[in-house]
């Protein structure tokens, strides 16, 4: 069974930081300089944990962004151990978030799918928005859903 938590850098660092670095960094070949950054530390990171307890998976929310009387919530650094894909422990995570985020008072939700990702987040109520774009040189696509 696989449990959600969410907690700060703090207590979340350590294990979100080897999810990180195996799949962006080894896997995907993300420069590692450029994986952890300034808003970490800021976030609401969430760690999926197996029966031992072991973090398998790991997303982060970060602060709210306010324009126009809206309150938008940004999700990033979703990353599941690849041993544990196709099990529903990204859609977990992803849940787990938007929920944080609607707890908030956020009303819709942006994030940055790698391309090969975008199936799974238009499954989960995300729309395109925008063209391509390259981030640590991988394509990306702004994708948005409202938080009703």
């Amino acid at each position: 069974m696989i449990r959600i938590e969410l907690s700060d850098w703090a207590q979340a660092g350590a294990d979100a930081t080897r999810i990180r670095e195996i799949v962006f960094v080894a896997e995907q070949g993300v420069p590692a300089e450029i994986e952890l950054d300034e808003h970490d530390p800021r976030c609401l990171h969430a760690l999926a944990r197996d029966e031992s307890g072991a973090a398998v998976a790991t997303g982060r929310l970060l602060p709210s962004e306010r324009r126009d009387g809206r309150s938008t919530a940004r999700i990033g650094r979703m990353a599941v151990l690849k041993a544990w894909r196709g099990q529903g422990i990204g859609s977990a995570i992803l849940l787990r978030l938007l929920e944080a985020a609607r707890d908030r008072g956020d009303t819709d939700a942006v994030l940055a799918s790698q391309l090969h990702a975008r199936d799974f987040y238009l499954a989960h109520g995300f729309l395109e928005e925008g063209e391509d774009f390259l981030d640590a040189g991988i394509p990306h696509r702004a994708m948005r859903r409202a938080l009703a």
